[in-house]
This record gives C-alpha cells, sequence and structure tokens, in this order.
C-alpha cells in the first residue's frame, strides 16, 4: 500500500499516511484498518460527538509503542475547515476539535487519534445534557458484578423518570448514559453521587462510590465524578487502545441480563450496527429526555 493517499472525503481534501503501520502488535490491526472502521461507523458515531468539544487520546506508534498523549486543544497544521469549540479554562481559554463529520473524523484519526472522547455537555459546560455512571469493577470484580450494579442503576434510574441506557467502556467496565434536559453541572453532579451513594448503602458487598483503592477489592466503584463539566467519557462507538482493538459498544439489557460476551471487536460493532442500528439512538430522542427529580 502507498505510504500516503491523498483522497477527498465530504469535499474535503485530505492526506491518508502510513496505513500499513500496525498499531495493535498483537493482532497485526493496522492504521489502515482502523480508519476504514472510523470511516464505517461514522453515521451513528457521529451524532454522538459533533457539537461537543473533543479530546483524542494519540498513539503515534501504536498501542504498544509507549508514545501516548492526550489531546484537548487543536492539533497545530489543522485544516481550515475542521470546526472547533471554545472552551474556557481557568487560565485561559482553548479550542477544541467538533468532530462533525466524517472529514473531521478521518483528519483526526490520520493523526494516531485512536480513542475519541467527549463531556456530557456541548457549548455551555453548565448545559449538561447526559447523565453517566462509570461502572469500575475493582480488583476480584468483572463483568458479572458490572452487570448486577447496571441492573439496579437503571431500575432507580427508571423509578425517577430517566431512561438508561448502556455500553461497554471497551475494557472492562460498563457506561450508563441518561439524556437530560439541559441542567446544571451540579445538579447533575449531585444527583448522580446520592444514586451512587444510595447503591452503596443497599449494596454495601458489591459497591463504593469512592475512587480509594483500599475500598474496591471486589467491588463495583460507581464513578459519579464523570459528570464534572472537566470531565470526559469513552464516545459511543470509539476505538479503545486496549491490547487488542475494542469498540465502546452499546449493549441491549437482555446482554446484561445474560451471560453474554461483552467485548466486540471492531468487526463485530459493524455488523452489529449494520443489523441493528445505534443502539445508542434513545440518547438522541425527545421522548426518552428526562428531567432530574
Amino acid at each position: 500500500m502507498p505510504d500516503r493517499i491523498a483522497t477527498t472525503v465530504d469535499g474535503r481534501s485530505l492526506t491518508l499516511t502510513h496505513l500499513d503501520k500496525v498499531w495493535w502488535p498483537r493482532t497485526g490491526y493496522t492504521k489502515g484498518r482502523a480508519l476504514d472502521y472510523y470511516a464505517r461507523i461514522a453515521p451513528v458515531l457521529l451524532p454522538h460527538v459533533t457539537g461537543r468539544p473533543a479530546t483524542f487520546v494519540r498513539y503515534p506508534d501504536g498501542v504498544d509503542g509507549g508514545s501516548r498523549f492526550y489531546n484537548k486543544h487543536v492539533p497545530p497544521g489543522a485544516p481550515d475547515w475542521v470546526r472547533t469549540i471554545e472552551v474556557a479554562g481557568r487560565d485561559e481559554s482553548r479550542d477544541q476539535v467538533d468532530v462533525d463529520s466524517l472529514a473531521a473524523l478521518m483528519w483526526a484519526a490520520n493523526l494516531a487519534a485512536i480513542e475519541i472522547h467527549v463531556p456530557q455537555w456541548g457549548a455551555d459546560p453548565d448545559r449538561h445534557d447526559r447523565l453517566v455512571l462509570d461502572l469500575d469493577p475493582g480488583p476480584g470484580a468483572g463483568m458479572p458484578e458490572c452487570r448486577r450494579v447496571a441492573l439496579l442503576a437503571r431500575d432507580l434510574l427508571a423509578a425517577d423518570g430517566l431512561t438508561c441506557v448502556a455500553k461497554t467502556s471497551g475494557s472492562k467496565g460498563l457506561h450508563l448514559y441518561a439524556a437530560l434536559e439541559p441542567t446544571s453541572e451540579a445538579a447533575v453532579g449531585g444527583y448522580a453521587k446520592a444514586l451512587a451513594m444510595r447503591l452503596e448503602r443497599e449494596h454495601p458487598e458489591l459497591v463504593v462510590h469512592r475512587m480509594a483503592k483500599n475500598l474496591r477489592a471486589d467491588h463495583v466503584f460507581v464513578d459519579w465524578s464523570q459528570n464534572a463539566s472537566a470531565k470526559t467519557t469513552a464516545a459511543p462507538y470509539t476505538l479503545r487502545a486496549q491490547p487488542e482493538p475494542t469498540v465502546s459498544a452499546p449493549v441491549t439489557w437482555a446482554e446484561i441480563e445474560s451471560d453474554a460476551d461483552l467485548v466486540f471487536g471492531p468487526a463485530q460493532v459493524l455488523e452489529r450496527v449494520a443489523r441493528d442500528g445505534d443502539g445508542f439512538a434513545p440518547l438522541l430522542a425527545a421522548e426518552t429526555t428526562g428531567r432530574l427529580p
């Protein structure tokens, strides 16, 4: 394969490079295959990241290359057609990329942005439109425990009128989401923390709501802090830089209630989307948008 390929995506000129470079040595999965995945998954990925300031996790030498960095600022040399969102920081504001098109997605992936993370808000960091709970198993716990906690959390959210959807983290846990009417950071974070504390209080053998390592053995940490405006979470359908290529993929409640394998590679996710559509579509539907009690 040529070292450089000039192409046009959505009317934008792009040069894709080093497509034969192996990004996942364990499986031989290349940069070219990763870019192909992003091009094909774009119709369902883009609605969940467009309008949100993206953070890229870049691996220039692949997942085992030793070089990894988080990219919040717009990378140097970005084309002038790449849209940005201004984000206020503690000391100064910065511009972050708005991955709002196939061209922007392919440009970012070509820069070795293997992972895409976004916050639970769009233009205004104090107007959150999503609630997220990150279920992270500690030592001695795993996906079975995460499934149990996910079902418990789903029922509590439903009792408060919130429709919950789930996806794999792409690693060892689960992410639960609910669409919200625009709500302040303090209100969403306070609600999420109270929910995590209630889960711990009612199921102390299973759940912790604090990150302290000495508390986490055999428990699932319900990370409510992902709702802070400064935090980001792996976007739906993003690749993850695990030893083998995995995807943060939507899953059904039937799958969570069963003992089905919940680790999905890019090809599996493309097959699932072709068969079932976007499993996170409820996050985009007005009828499933809730209000905190």
